[in-house]
């Protein structure tokens, strides 16, 4: 099955904060489609990264939809000020959501689209109840928490089996992926049925942002052609 163009969402966690709002404006110029903010809490992952403040000053400087990933342990007493502070996407991690439709209603309720994120180990069925209700399906392919970390090849074979239950179920969630995502591996990625690329340090540790994103963007559509030209042939 061919799929619209993939996305790709630069992750701000590998920006340069000290200059963040020339990063925003390097990358929308270089192409991307997304904004992705990981919002992390020091307790449901070893770091500790922005809030509300931050996501409400890059709406500021920005049209990019932004996808706000909260790795926190409970999301749900924090959706009303992501919400209010400008958020398009809300991602909740399943483990850490014991009510887990309750959650994604209450984002949804205020506009937002909402997601649900899987760790690297959490099974796909944590998902298959929920996902005719969810707009984003992320898939982690690094256990969250640091940026810059390398692609954990065996999720290749969990982004397949997701982007089947998504066809499977009709759901209209689009496959993000996130962890490791660079030039190298982007094909094999969306090979696999990803929608939205993820990448942080691949992008923002390149000289020429519009160049990787470009490059990253490019090797995505190998796959895509490779499906167009089985169709065509399956036809003959």
């Amino acid at each position: 099955m061919t799929r619209s163009n993939v996305r790709i969402a630069p992750s701000i966690l590998s920006a340069d904060f000290a200059r963040l709002s020339d990063e925003i404006a390097r990358v929308e110029r270089a192409g991307a489609d997304l904004l992705h903010i990981d919002v992390m809490d020091g307790h449901f992952v070893p770091n500790l990264t922005v809030g509300p403040p931050i996501v409400e000053a890059l709406r500021k400087v920005t049209k990019l939809p932004l996808d706000v990933h909260l790795m926190i342990t409970n999301p749900d007493a924090f959706i009303p000020e992501f919400a209010s502070a400008g958020a398009d996407y809300l991602t909740v991690h399943v483990e850490t959501c014991p009510h887990l439709h309750r959650t994604v209603q209450s984002i949804k309720e205020r506009g937002i689209k909402a997601g649900v994120t899987l760790n690297p180990a959490t099974p796909l069925d944590a998902i298959e109840e929920i996902l005719r209700d969810v707009d984003l399906l992320l898939v982690m392919s690094v256990n969250p928490g640091f940026g810059g970390q390398h692609f954990i090849a065996s999720v290749l074979d969990k982004i397949a089996r997701a982007r089947q239950l998504i066809d499977r179920t009709r759901s209209r969630a689009a496959l993000e992926v996130d962890g490791g995502v660079k030039v190298e591996n982007a094909a094999q990625i969306i090979r696999a049925g990803a929608d939205i690329l993820v990448s942080g340090s691949a992008i923002f540790s390149s000289p020429d942002y519009g160049a990787t994103i470009k490059a990253m963007r490019h090797a995505a559509q190998a796959p895509r052609k490779a499906l167009r030209n089985s169709a065509v042939a399956a036809r003959r």
